[in-house]
């Protein structure tokens, strides 16, 4: 704030007093730093489509909807946030929580002997940058000495609880989505509460091993790699096994009222896929489950 002009701190007083006071070109213009100009223009433009859509859901589905690109990353995981603490809502379920965190937030991967481990991605590289020890830790990397590793605390059913709520903020724990783990079932559950908190539709998720189905008529990738994989397995590609060994979860999605979905793939399952980077990243994209399912047309 002490290199803010006057007009920039007039305005920033006028919108703490009044969050939805009309801010126009001209308020705008009125600034002396250009990036203040941007940033306040971004900010502004998001407040703008959140009063008019009326509601945190409705602003996030027109994002997507629209195809509007010039909402930030970062608001958009925030949208994303306060929308699964509402389908949480009052549950204490430790691995749902959890689970809900890959709606917004980055995960490092660790495979191991058929094991799945999931990270917190900013976490990972924070003990990784400083081995848990804050600046000190930094510094003695920087100085090439290597500071003790921290390691982080995987979920487990008899201890998740007490494990998980005293430090949920800070996304310090790992969870376990290996097939027929509690962790991969959470996640489950917390895809099916999204569908049904956006689109209003009852929807059963099942992780499956395999896709045995030669009727598949549809999927949709939960990332950008998983897109690609299950376009390419439907297609019969060649997949290199590299590609195939990116690929951590497959899903059995079924509408409970058929009648929901579009009538040439009414009754049908849709399958889902989750997949990894080729350096380990899981960046699940939520809003595909929403966008992609084969509705039928509203009336």
């Amino acid at each position: 704030m002490d290199e803010s002009c006057a007009a920039e701190l007039a305005l920033h007083a006028e919108l703490m007093e009044s969050p939805r006071r009309p801010v126009s070109d001209a308020d705008l213009a009125a600034m002396e730093d250009p990036d203040a100009r941007e940033n306040y223009a971004v900010v502004r433009d998001f407040r703008d489509r959140l009063v008019a859509a009326g509601s945190i859901e409705a602003a996030y589905l027109e994002i997507f909807r629209e195809g509007d690109i010039r909402t930030p990353p970062l608001f958009i995981d925030q949208l994303a946030q306060v929308a699964t603490r509402n389908i949480i809502g009052e549950s204490r379920d430790p691995f749902r929580a959890r689970a809900a965190e890959l709606l917004f937030r980055e995960q490092q991967a660790t495979v191991l002997d058929g094991t799945i481990l999931l990270g917190d991605k900013q976490t990972v590289d924070m003990l990784g940058a400083s081995g848990g020890f804050g600046s000190l830790g930094t510094l003695l990397n920087e100085a090439g000495t290597q500071p003790k590793q921290v390691e982080l605390d995987v979920l487990l059913e008899e201890t998740a609880a007490d494990m998980y709520w005293p430090r949920n903020e800070k996304f310090d724990t790992v969870l376990d989505l290996t097939f027929a783990r509690p962790g991969l079932d959470a996640l489950c559950r917390v895809l099916e509460g999204w569908v049904a908190h956006f689109l209003e539709a009852d929807v059963s998720i099942q992780p499956v091993q395999q896709i045995s189905d030669e009727r598949w008529v549809w999927h949709v990738g939960l990332d950008a790699e998983a897109t690609a994989l299950l376009n390419d397995l439907y297609e019969a590609r060649e997949i290199e096994d590299e590609r195939l060994e990116r690929l951590l979860s497959l899903f059995r999605l079924e509408f409970r009222d058929p009648s929901l979905m579009r009538a040439d793939v009414a009754g049908r399952p849709i399958y889902l896929a989750l997949s990894m980077t080729p350096e380990k990243r899981v960046r699940l994209k939520p809003q595909n489950l929403l966008v992609n399912l084969p509705l039928a047309p509203e009336s």
